[in-house]
């Protein structure tokens, strides 16, 4: 009886990446095409896929720390910029960019946009996607670039990575800090959360839905089952039949959800460096509340929105200093497992 209802369940899970694939397809036409040079990708290069809105204060960093990594080309959404976003990545010679004005939140967070472009262009490719405010590293990231990494990862048939959010956050009231456009913004959110985190194994999907950190402890303490969920699968080598599901946190199909050891063990994994606590941050959430965009329910956000607005001090006794991956690692935050 367990044997058939598993069938049955994987039957259904089937049909619903076909009828999000399906979703993807029908978005399409929400795409305007602003500059394509997805022709100068070869067959070997390491793809990055994001949907923006208004990041230049970001942005000149999040591309440069990426190119070092060993990203070749970026697919990328502008949905619509008012700040020079779109008009900075017309002019980046490894950005192929597309334009929308439709809903965010209707479009599944972007990832039905960004669903259709990796169909098209990032079939075969490893493909890392990520929003303009994370920042992807990963054990021996300064000296192992990222072919080095998708080649271990193949050589142990592994199709998907995983990677934990980190909420960085400054010392001091958000609006106090100094963060110069395009410059690093981990000079001045250097400071994160090391050890309120909770995992669980989603029975469906097989993912880890991991909360914690600074939005956890901050903003849900009275209600942590609705704190941001910070465990995703951002670089996967891509094929025209996969489909994420929520954001990045979940994929079909569901096997590329399996980024962790269930023996116990420990499995290689990177981290994302959180940095939305720039002190543009007060501002960009009270926006964000007038437009409800960022969350399926944003209602029910509307005190995190005000309280983000208050501009708060985030740091606590318990709040530790970045020094660098191998402090991130020797905290089991994330994990080398046995590559080099």
């Amino acid at each position: 009886m367990e044997r058939v209802k598993e069938l049955a369940f994987a039957y259904r899970l089937r049909w619903k990446r076909r009828r999000l694939l399906f979703r993807a397809f029908r978005k399409r036409r929400q795409l305007t095409p602003v500059i394509d040079r997805t022709a100068q990708i070869n067959r070997n290069d390491i793809l990055a896929a994001s949907t923006m809105r208004n990041e230049m204060l970001r942005l000149p960093h999040f591309l440069d720390h990426h190119r070092k990594l060993g990203i070749n080309h970026f697919l990328i959404v502008d949905n619509g910029s008012e700040d020079g976003t779109r008009d900075y990545l017309a002019g980046q010679p490894d950005v192929s960019l597309w334009s929308t004005d439709h809903s965010y939140r209707l479009s599944r967070f972007g990832v039905d946009w960004l669903t259709w472009l990796q169909l098209r262009h990032a079939h075969g490719h490893w493909c890392l996607t990520l929003d303009a405010d994370e920042i992807f590293i990963y054990p021996h990231h300064d000296t192992r670039p990222l072919p080095a990494l998708v080649d271990y990862l193949e050589r142990n048939d592994r199709k998907s990575f995983g990677a934990l959010m980190l909420d960085m956050y400054p010392k001091g009231p958000l609006s106090a800090q100094d963060c110069p456009s395009g410059g690093d913004p981990f000079r001045s959110l250097c400071w994160f959360d090391g050890g309120n985190y909770t995992i669980t194994r989603k029975p469906d999907l097989h993912n880890l839905w991991i909360q914690g950190g600074a939005r956890a402890r901050c903003f849900f303490a009275e209600a942590p089952r609705r704190a941001p969920t910070m465990s995703k699968m951002p670089l996967v080598k891509w094929h025209r039949r996969y489909v994420y599901v929520s954001s990045t946190h979940s994929l079909l199909p569901r096997v590329l959800n399996h980024v962790y050891d269930d023996q116990g063990g420990e499995i290689t994994s990177g981290i994302l460096l959180h940095s939305k606590f720039l002190p543009t941050a007060l501002a960009r959430s009270a926006e964000e509340k007038e437009r409800r965009e960022h969350f399926a329910n944003s209602a029910l956000y509307d005190g995190y929105y005000d309280q983000l607005t208050s501009d708060p001090d985030l740091w606590c006794e318990r709040s530790t200093k970045l020094i660098s991956w191998r402090q991130l690692e020797a905290m089991g935050l994330m994990s080398k497992g046995n590559w080099l």
